[in-house]
């Protein structure tokens, strides 16, 4: 059977940032376990994809998250089926007025996998190991993808110019962050999974050597200790990650005893898994596969489209530092061919980057339509009719915004090959592509894109273009000047507002060409209860039964 999408969302007011959104996807399924609900037994899951690393904070891809979720918390998480912000590891907080300090109470008889405990000592010993991040490889964009995006710069290195001052403890279940300056997304940035909660007792015991890539050191392979109902029992490189029920955990234990979690690149692939009983379920359901899947009986969940998949564009690859040469490639393209190709069912074109669920999304924003016509001629004034364009797209790994990047690469090339464009294709398996698109300049248009962590327009175009990045390859003052001032307003009203401008502003200057936001779905098998599916991707397996 399918669960439908609704598309019709209530957003819903979540302190100063009113910034809450409904969960849109249908399910049959509550959010606590029925009472008919069995225990016991194993849930095997499908990804798309290993995780890169076990330690969350040096993650920036959903496959690490999807594990990570379930042996690490942070202070903050979200409300079940919604991205909405909730209490986690801090019970309540409080915040200035201008944004630059919140004080966290904090849960208390909570202790790590290693049954040391979690007090307001552990948070600000990770604040500071965040903060404190060596330079050198560990400051990459790469690894620190999520930091630096939101936190800007580090104790030591290249930028030092960091959103965050200090930690203060206030007792042992109390703790205050202090900012440099206002971020009213403080709060809600906290339910990301690269900003949980570790074990300071682990992290030192297992340490890497500065200069060492601490995405492979023995703590982010084989002791990753939080405080979550799952902890690790092995990670077999290549073959499964295997989670044992965290017996002691603080809040209601798992219900399975251990979950699995296997990659299976190929979305059909996956499919068959869950037909022969090799998986319970899995995500990133292939287009061509859902319809049927439902007809066999097998439960499909259509998440909400919250997320964005576009071209990229680096400018520091001539000639896409022209503006001309981009609008021309943004006028050779598509839309509807590419969702119509390559896209699940239910998914529109894009405008701008970010779905319309956001607050900030603009009706008014310059659309490009597709007019292969004139991209020839664009082409042509820019000195450019014989153009030759790398074209970097991934191989082997579905993603939420990007099911199938063979196909769509595939439309993508031939339409740009139409208006006269040579197209060199190069692509790379996932982990090497993350690295090489958003760690060097050595790419040229690609493919690309993003789930919402939470509901802030700045959790989008905040996170894509305001600072200076390898992915884009650009220097826009007048752009980060103003993401850097929406950081700071703190009504509904003012932030609608201001983003929409934002959004304006973006397409005006167009460092790359937003797509579609297309609807990812999951599939279970009917021995399945207790999945609560979230827009933003934090699916905790605590709740999950199989039999």
């Amino acid at each position: 059977m399918r669960l439908p999408t609704t598309r019709a969302c209530c957003v819903l007011t979540v302190g100063a940032l009113a910034l809450g959104l409904t969960a849109c996807a249908d399910s049959e399924r509550s959010d606590e376990p029925s009472s008919g609900q069995a225990s016991g037994g194993t849930f095997v899951f499908a990804g798309a994809e290993e995780p890169v690393t076990l330690d969350p904070f040096y993650a920036s891809d959903g496959e690490s998250f999807r594990v990570a979720r379930q042996m690490f918390e942070g202070l903050v998480g979200t409300k079940p089926g919604t991205a909405d912000p909730a209490p986690l590891l801090a019970t309540d907080w409080t915040t200035n007025e201008d944004s630059t300090s919140t004080t966290f109470t904090l849960q208390e008889g909570v202790k790590f996998h290693d049954g040391t405990d979690f007090n307001a000592e552990a948070v600000c010993a990770n604040f500071e190991r965040w903060y404190n991040t060596p330079p050198g490889i560990a400051q990459s964009e790469a690894l620190t993808y999520y930091w630096q995006s939101l936190f800007g710069g580090f104790a030591e290195g290249e930028n030092t110019d960091s959103l965050y001052e200090s930690c203060e403890t206030n007792g042992e279940f109390e703790v205050t962050i202090n900012l440099t300056r206002p971020f009213v997304g403080f709060v809600p940035a906290l339910s990301l999974p690269a900003f949980a909660m570790q074990s300071p007792t682990a992290l030192d015991k297992y340490a890497v050597p500065a200069g060492k890539n601490p995405t492979q050191g023995p703590y982010a392979t084989k002791y990753p200790t939080g405080t979550g109902p799952f902890k690790l029992d092995t990670w077999e490189q290549g073959t499964e990650v295997r989670l044992a029920r965290n017996d002691d955990y603080w809040g209601e234990p798992a219900l399975v005893d251990e979950a699995v979690v296997v990659a299976i690149a190929d979305p059909t692939a996956r499919a068959d898994a869950l037909r022969s009983g090799d998986v319970d379920g899995f995500d990133l359901v292939g287009p061509a596969d859902v319809d049927p899947l439902a007809e066999e009986g097998f439960t499909i969940v259509d998440r909400a489209a919250f997320n964005i998949l576009y071209l990229g564009m680096n400018q520091n690859t001539e000639p896409l530092d022209d503006p001309l040469v981009r609008e021309a490639i943004a006028h050779a393209i598509d839309k509807e061919e590419v969702v119509s190709a390559s896209l699940p069912e239910g998914t529109v074109p894009a405008t701008q980057f970010m779905p319309d669920l956001v607050n900030g999304y603009s009706p008014d924003v310059e659309t490009y339509d597709y007019d292969p016509q004139l991209a020839e001629e664009m082409l042509a004034e820019a000195g450019q009719s014989d153009l030759t364009l790398e074209f970097n797209y991934p191989t082997e790994i579905s993603r939420p915004y990007m099911p199938s990047p063979g196909d769509t690469f595939n439309v993508i090339r031939s339409q740009l090959e139409a208006v006269g464009i040579t197209v060199k294709p190069t692509a790379d398996q996932w982990e090497d592509y993350l690295g090489k698109i958003q760690g060097t300049d050595k790419h040229g248009i690609h493919l690309l894109g993003w789930t919402g962590d939470y509901n802030d327009p700045d959790n989008f175009v905040g996170v894509f273009f305001g600072r200076e990045s390898s992915e884009w390859g650009y220097d826009n003052p007048k752009l980060f000047d103003a993401l850097a001032e929406g950081r700071t307003l703190t009504s509904l009203e003012e932030q609608d507002a201001y983003y929409q401008g934002v959004n304006e502003q973006i397409m005006e200057f167009l460092p790359g060409v937003p797509l579609a936001s297309p609807v990812p779905s999951l599939a279970f098998s009917e021995e399945v209860t207790g999945y609560v599916s979230s827009p933003v991707q934090d699916e905790v397996w605590s709740t999950v039964s199989v039999g």
